[in-house]
Parts: C-alpha cells; sequence; structure tokens
C-alpha cells in the first residue's frame, strides 16, 4: 500500500511538472533552420552526396585504432604488483605494437596533411 501511495503522488508530481511545463514555456517562432538538425555546416537534407576529404576520414581511423590499443593498457595502472612483471611485459608489447603501428602509418603517408 505504501508503495503504491508513492507511486501515485510520483505521477502526480510528474504531470504537474508537465502542465506547468506547457502553462509557463515561451511560444518559439519556429523556423525550417532552427528545426533542422546542424551536421557540421553540411546541409542534411542534400540529395547528392558532397565530396569528403580522405585525410579527415584517415586520420579518423588511425584515432580509433590508436585509441583502441591506448584502452588496453589502461588496467596495467593499478595498484597491486602481484604481476608486475607480467604487467610490465604486457604493457612494453602494446607500446611496440603502437609505435609500430604508428610507423607504418607515417610511411605510407596516411599522416601526411599536405600531398
Amino acid at each position: 500500500m505504501k508503495i503504491l501511495c508513492l507511486v501515485c503522488l510520483m505521477m502526480l508530481l510528474s504531470s504537474i511538472m508537465l502542465l506547468m511545463n506547457f502553462i509557463l514555456s515561451k511560444k518559439m517562432n519556429e523556423s525550417w533552420e532552427k528545426c533542422s538538425p546542424f551536421e557540421c555546416g553540411m546541409d542534411a537534407m542534400s540529395l547528392s552526396r558532397q565530396p569528403f576529404s580522405m585525410q579527415f576520414f584517415m586520420v579518423t581511423i588511425v584515432f580509433l585504432v590508436f585509441d583502441v590499443e591506448i584502452s588496453l593498457m589502461l588496467p596495467l595502472i593499478s595498484n597491486e604488483n602481484y604481476y608486475y612483471y607480467m604487467e610490465l611485459w604486457f604493457g612494453v608489447l602494446i607500446l611496440i605494437i603502437l609505435l609500430l603501428g604508428l610507423f607504418i602509418e607515417w610511411k605510407d603517408g596516411a599522416l601526411d596533411w599536405l600531398k
């Protein structure tokens, strides 16, 4: 019975707040530009696809790959040192993979902005 009263009270308070919102809110003059989503300055309603720079795409992919690899290193920061050498070797292995990936991306030219 106590729970039922609390549920009813919460529903009543929610209804009152919703009603007060509709009563007190300012009516805005809505236009198409205000209601449409803003997506990086590009018109979302255009029918044809606009050209997209491949350099932005490559930087995004490189960022995602390295971000996932760095997130693998976060559990290595711990207070318990039971597995210190195993964590150290795992961290060194991840750093080597990161540096190797960075070197390969650099050599392939994925990080060169001006081509």
